[in-house]
């Protein structure tokens, strides 16, 4: 696993955001910050996402990276911006190539055991399990890690306080992503002591579980 990919993953939990106005981006930054957790995937669905990312990206500790990513030209953009990682919603070979050519930590998506056999062509063996919830959460994961012993998951998709420590506690599931913490509404309310509120329980949750981490 590359430098860059293990200090995202160490948190254990991905912030995923959808920002529809840049100017929201720093407040975020300061909200995650204050809860503990200093970065934050940035979704490619709405205009101000790549504003986003670079003003993201000169915050000194903290770590931006880009999701929704649906092609390599959507990561070379990403990156020129200032993203970190690049996280797509499915297994796109030309993405995951162009990505590993740079030198950019990248989790493809997956849902499938034929997208895992093509993620190991790739040499890959970090993943995004994806839409978690919909597939059939963490039975079907269960299920279907069995046979991939040496693949490690990060499940996103319908990720929340209620399941995030039954996702977490699975063997090769090494972090989660999710979005509940960052509500596009509280954002957009300009609500970001509730960002911080709710990412501090869910770190608080993580520690309880599974101990705090080295680093901290």
């Amino acid at each position: 696993m590359s430098t860059g990919l293990a200090s995202l993953l160490r948190w254990r939990l991905i912030p995923v955001v959808s920002i529809a106005d840049a100017d929201q981006a720093l407040r975020l930054a300061d909200a995650l910050t204050e809860a503990g957790l200093p970065c934050a995937e940035i979704t490619l669905r709405t205009d101000a996402a790549l504003e986003a990312i670079a003003l993201l990206s000169q915050r000194e500790g903290f770590t931006v990276g880009v999701g929704t990513v649906h092609s390599y030209r959507d990561a070379e953009a990403a990156c020129a911006a200032g993203a970190r990682f690049v996280v797509t919603p499915g297994l796109n070979v030309r993405t995951v190539q162009w990505c590993q050519e740079q030198g950019v930590p990248v989790l493809p998506g997956i849902a499938t055991p034929s997208d895992l056999e093509s993620a190991m062509e790739l040499g890959v063996s970090y993943v995004k399990f994806f839409p978690a919830e919909p597939l059939g959460g963490v039975r079907f994961l269960k299920a279907l890690a069995g046979p991939y012993a040496e693949m490690r998951f990060v499940p996103t998709g319908g990720i929340c306080r209620e399941n995030l420590l039954e996702y977490l506690k699975l063997p090769g599931v090494v972090a989660c992503g999710g979005s509940w913490m960052v509500c596009r509404a509280w954002l957009e309310a300009g609500d970001f002591a509730r960002v911080t509120a709710e990412t501090a329980t869910a770190l608080k949750m993580i520690a309880e579980a599974f101990g705090e981490r080295e680093d901290k």
